[in-house]
């Protein structure tokens, strides 16, 4: 037998119907903000991803999944959805005629990490951007949108985590004061931070190797040395978290992955997931889209991991079945043709109803009507539809009337629409 391939994952029912409701309840949100879908390919040229994301991460690093295909160009999944984003702003020229964009997407993205709880190799984001708009109360609305969504999906114990990296100006001074840190205590590193303090110092903050931490926890703080155009872009993005009834922490060590952030950077995290407590995070990206060969765009989003969110949801939401509403059983030929039939009509009215083609017994019909927990079962034999009448029973309180076949739809809908 073909197995699955290890860190990846079959999403099955009922598991699946809490996915759709996150999507349904994001969309409408996002949506109500102005935010509109936009849908991407999941292979993209390598370059892209190693010039946006920073050739000296370990996704670029260590985690893409890449190849060269037949015409000799190297290709990549995509590991996440931003560069994308931006490429397609870029080669569809949606500044143009009006810069101020506002998008989202849904779907897979891929990495060869070390699969584990609520983290595969093939994972789904949901991911937000805005492009466009350099004013910090579109960071605030990042922040406060995303942390309703999460509360409207039941997630408790949320809190955000927030932090300036700077800009071109006040970032490079910073850099060096860093770099000569990370010298003095270059013999306590790990060799990617090593590997790292030259090319992109900032990461070694990022390290989640508990001594390089501990090596790093008194290094100098770009909060600190941001330049005073910065330092009131985060002053307002603040008040305006202050004005409203969200929980948050300047946290200055949170770096977060990638190479592209400017000023402003965060993290959602909620109590309910232990230590994995983030479950999504991003920034301010403003000199992304120039990067890549656009005009210089200012830029921000957010990326959910899905596949964690559904974890922290199912804990208080468990996935909900959707039985059926009636189960046709019928008793011969001509009475499975009428079964398929009424089945396809309570369709046209959105009303889920199951039937069954194996011409078996009342009794075992009965039963399946039972495991698969429908509210009626319509009982019809060759005979009954000669006289023109079924027999309709409760599967709750085991009532049971005959009903006439010529109002039965009628009767069905009725009877979904009062429950």
């Amino acid at each position: 037998m073909i197995q699955l391939i290890r860190g990846f994952k079959d999403i099955l029912q009922p598991e699946g119907r809490l996915w759709q409701r996150i999507e349904t309840e994001a969309r409408r949100l996002f949506e109500s903000h102005g935010y509109h879908e936009i849908r991407l390919p999941i292979l993209e040229k390598t370059e892209l991803f190693a010039r946006s994301i920073g050739e000296t991460t370990d996704i670029v690093e260590k985690e893409m999944y890449t190849f060269t295909d037949r015409g000799g160009e190297s290709l990549t999944l995509r590991p996440e959805a931003t560069a994308s984003v931006v490429r397609a702003y870029i080669q569809h020229k949606l500044s143009g005629t009006e810069p101020i964009r506002k998008l989202y997407t849904i779907g897979p993205m891929f990495r060869r990490e070390r699969p584990q709880k609520g983290r595969y190799r093939q994972f789904y984001q949901i991911d937000v951007e805005a492009f466009g708009i350099a004013s910090p109360y579109v960071d605030a609305q990042m922040i406060l949108m995303l942390a309703s969504l999460l509360e409207r999906l039941g997630v408790t114990g949320i809190s955000a985590h927030v932090n300036s990296l700077g800009c071109p100006d006040c970032r490079p001074p910073y850099r060096e004061n860093l770099k000569a840190f990370i010298e003095e205590k270059a013999s306590e590193l790990c060799d990617d931070c090593l590997r790292r303090r030259d090319k992109n110092p900032l990461r070694v903050l990022d390290c989640k190797n508990e001594s390089c931490r501990k090596a790093m926890a008194q290094a100098p703080e770009l909060l600190d040395k941001l330049c005073k155009p910065c330092a009131e872009h985060f002053a307002t993005v603040r008040k305006e978290l202050d004005k409203r009834d969200i929980s948050y922490k300047v946290d200055k060590r949170l770096v977060r992955g990638l190479d592209y952030y400017t000023r402003t950077a965060f993290e959602l995290q909620t109590d309910m997931l232990g230590a994995q407590s983030s479950v999504a995070g991003g920034g301010r990206y403003d000199g992304l889209v120039k990067t890549l060969g656009g005009p210089d765009i200012p830029a921000i989003g957010f990326a959910i991991g899905f596949d964690r969110l559904v974890e922290v949801i199912a804990q208080t939401l468990p996935p909900e079945e959707c039985p059926p509403h009636v189960f046709f059983i019928p008793l011969g030929e001509k009475a499975m043709e009428k079964a398929f039939d009424l089945c396809m009509q309570l369709a046209e009215q959105g009303i889920h109803s199951e039937t069954d083609y194996s011409g078996r017994s009342l009794k075992a019909l009965m039963k399946r009507a039972d495991r698969l927990a429908a509210s009626l079962v319509v009982i019809m034999g060759d005979n009954e539809l000669s006289t023109g009448s079924v027999t309709l029973k409760s599967m709750a309180t085991g009532e049971q009337e005959t009903v006439s076949m010529e109002g039965l739809i009628q009767t069905l809908v009725q009877g979904f629409r009062k429950a």
